[in-house]
């Protein structure tokens, strides 16, 4: 019996191998598919996002011929001292590179799709003509254009009594060669970029430290300053990683990466000093659209920087674009992220008023971020005048009394902490 069980012994061993052997490369095969399918997903992602090749030859073809001209335009095109770095892009008709100017280093964006219907969830505004570059036409005198820029302004600012300000200062921009005149291909640059609210809002707050400086343009493709840590927390993940990270476990993450609270306070300021920056500025309200952390930055000594202002709209502009929304709930009626209206109900159509404030948002996106590690002595204190700030509404009575003296509590008690310290 002992000497006839040998035989089945090993040929149950072998079956038990075969099938092991079996399950493994089965196992083996699984793994490399499934890694194989991730990396062709994201591949045809990447080559869809980032098209710096098809950018580049649309304007530098634009540029050759002529039709369009700007202060990168030599540099990009003929010298080829301006190029495309490592690709941001997070969509396809908003290219977005690190970019090497000679020894310097800055942002390149380059709008690739023309939109020609209004998508408040995208763009607000149409870009058939920007991509065209057909305006201004041929023999428009530079007093005509700057009626066209005039006539612009009113239209996404409102009635302002210097926007003939404005309108100079645009004009001395679309100057890239600094020859003492707008030439027609700069002209045509200069207002596509109008189009674009990013590029209007670097112009108009040019001389405030927490926005990017512009560098140069060409076309609707514009350079600006770099900002070394492109997100409060200051920690950005190879794609492949944030794949298969669960998105609370990031969040848990990202506040282990953050400055010390010292810093995190600075930077704080800085973006509390932004927001009186934009409100009621010198030419209207601008509306903080999408408040998330990814939008903003700081440098090495800690001063916020802001990274993407595509969702800062004017005011007067937001309220035209969305008042004959349609409408089937409050859900129906919001830009971006952060900007709801209410659903008249009625009318089946969107209102104008915004229910949150610029300051109501960012105290949001704040307040777990100076929470986390604040001083003993002050986090009562803190937290108690940041609830205050998230509860503030556009339509409270003495509204902007209220901004003003809440904006300024916080940023008194902040600086009250750090006044003495390094990070200051």
């Amino acid at each position: 019996m002992a000497r006839s069980a040998s035989p089945c012994l090993f040929v149950c061993f072998l079956v038990r191998f075969s099938y092991m052997r079996m399950k493994y490369l089965f196992i083996s095969w699984l793994v490399v598919f499934i890694g194989s399918w991730i990396i062709y997903v994201q591949y045809s992602t990447y080559t869809e996002l980032c098209r710096g090749h098809d950018c580049k030859k649309i304007i530098c073809d634009k540029y050759k011929t002529g039709v369009i001209d700007g202060s990168a335009c030599s540099s990009l095109c003929a010298k080829e001292t301006l190029y495309f770095g490592k690709c941001l892009s997070t969509k396809p008709n908003n290219q977005m590179y690190l970019g090497i100017w000679g020894n310097l280093q800055g942002v390149i964006k380059c709008q690739m799709e023309e939109t020609i219907h209004l998508d408040l969830g995208t763009e607000p505004e149409p870009r058939k003509e920007i991509v065209l570059f057909d305006k201004p036409t041929r023999g428009t005198t530079v007093q005509k254009f700057k009626e066209m820029v005039y006539g612009l302004f009113k239209r996404k600012l409102g009635e302002q009594g210097n926007l003939s300000e404005l309108v100079n200062l645009i004009l001395s921009v679309a100057d890239g060669n600094k020859d003492g005149r707008v030439s027609l291909p700069e002209a045509k640059s200069a207002w596509a970029l109008l189009q674009l609210n990013e590029f209007l809002l670097m112009v108009i707050l040019q001389d405030k430290e927490h926005t990017p400086k512009l560098m140069g343009f060409c076309g609707d493709l514009y350079v600006m300053e770099r900002v070394e840590y492109t997100s409060l927390y200051g920690i950005s993940l190879p794609w492949i990683l944030e794949l298969f990270i669960p998105s609370s476990f990031r969040r848990s993450m990202d506040q282990w990466f953050t400055p010390s609270w010292p810093r995190k306070a600075k930077i704080a300021i800085g973006l509390l000093e932004f927001v009186e920056d934009i409100f009621h500025g010198p030419y209207g309200n601008f509306l903080m659209c999408d408040t998330s952390a990814k939008n903003l930055g700081y440098n090495d000594k800690y001063d916020l920087k802001m990274v993407d202002m595509r969702k800062i709209v004017p005011e007067i502009n937001l309220k035209e674009l969305i008042k004959d929304r349609h409408c089937e709930s409050d859900l129906d009626c919001v830009y971006g992220t952060d900007c709801r209206t209410l659903c008249d109900q009625s009318k089946m159509k969107c209102t104008t008023e915004i229910i949150q404030p610029n300051l109501a948002k960012v105290c949001q996106l704040l307040k777990d971020y100076l929470l986390r590690g604040a001083p003993s002595e002050i986090r009562e204190e803190l937290e108690k005048q940041l609830y205050s700030c998230i509860a503030l509404k556009v339509t409270a009575n003495q509204m902007e009394m209220e901004h003003s003296l809440i904006l300024n509590n916080l940023k008194t008690l902040l600086w009250k902490k750090i006044s003495h310290t390094n990070d200051s």
